[in-house]
């Protein structure tokens, strides 16, 4: 079966862009709205019912936005050709996806890893994004934050790997019931996308990024010129209220938002409170 076929199966759509296939699903007519996905998770119809996607909450979103939900590289139906998958690199297929779909500036959110892209494109491309919502994707740009503490260790097996273990990273993510469910649904999509045992490529490709230099810092948001909203989780374990605020803080034109009950999850309060954000900055406004 082509990718095209597979891609079709899951509801997704294929575009050229930045040398590679981009899969990625659609709903909604209105102002464009580029949806990032987290890490592990992807656009794909197994992840609806989690709380670490994206899924359930498109129609809802559509009802104001036309959403373009992509895979990232090498997770869902985008297949990563080899090299380097970092975060200059995710951030640039998104600037060319915007291209190849010829979208007009369109607003951009992204959740955990899709918001640290989302600001990475306004960082490094910073005529193309209209709006920017980063929920809990702003740890990385701190070298002290958890999210790169607990890397190696959760993914390589030991504080000083230098390359992913899958099969600890699996035996973390199974002494933990919650991630335990998203480990298993990240193993049967990837690897219903793409053969086999991609899942642990994939989690190679993720580790080796989530251990690279970051290659900006919360202060370098004092570049970042597009309305942005920082969103959290006042239970968020990796993005706390306290970083929320120094993420805030640095921007120029920056909103913040606290939703209270919330961890590291998408939630209707999460996605009422990026909504009227979006609706307030989008170009019919």
């Amino acid at each position: 079966m082509s990718m095209t076929e597979i891609a079709a199966r899951r509801g997704a759509k294929l575009v050229r862009a930045n040398g590679i296939d981009i899969a990625y699903t659609e709903a909604g007519d209105g102002p464009p709205l580029i949806l990032l996905h987290g890490a592990l998770a992807s656009t794909g119809p197994v992840w609806a019912g989690s709380p670490v996607a994206f899924v359930d909450h498109m129609h809802t979103l559509g009802k104001h936005f036309r959403v373009i939900a992509p895979d990232t590289r090498g997770s869902g139906a985008t297949v990563h050709p080899g090299g380097p998958a970092t975060f200059d690199v995710l951030a640039d297929d998104v600037a060319a996806l915007t291209e190849a779909l010829q979208l007009d500036r369109p607003m951009i959110a992204g959740f955990s890893e899709g918001g640290a892209t989302a600001t990475y494109l306004a960082l490094r491309h910073p005529g193309i994004v209209r709006a920017l919502v980063n929920y809990a994707g702003f740890d990385i740009f701190d070298p002290e934050a958890m999210a790169h503490q607990g890397v190696r260790p959760m993914f390589g097996g030991s504080p000083d790997a230098a390359t992913a273990d899958p099969d600890a990273a699996e035996r973390t993510f199974q002494s933990i019931p919650p991630m335990a469910a998203t480990f298993a649904t990240m193993k049967a999509d990837y690897d219903d996308a793409q053969g086999d045992g991609h899942w642990r490529t994939y989690l190679g490709l993720f580790f080796d990024r989530a251990v690279a230099p970051v290659g900006y810092a919360v202060d370098d948001f004092a570049a970042v010129t597009a309305p942005t909203l920082i969103l959290a989780g006042d239970r968020d374990m990796f993005c706390t209220v306290e970083a929320a605020c120094a993420a805030y803080r640095t921007l120029p034109a920056g909103e913040l938002g606290i939703v209270p009950g919330t961890g590291h999850e998408i939630t209707t309060q999460i996605i009422d409170a990026m909504t009227a954000f979006l609706i307030r900055h989008s170009p019919t406004a």
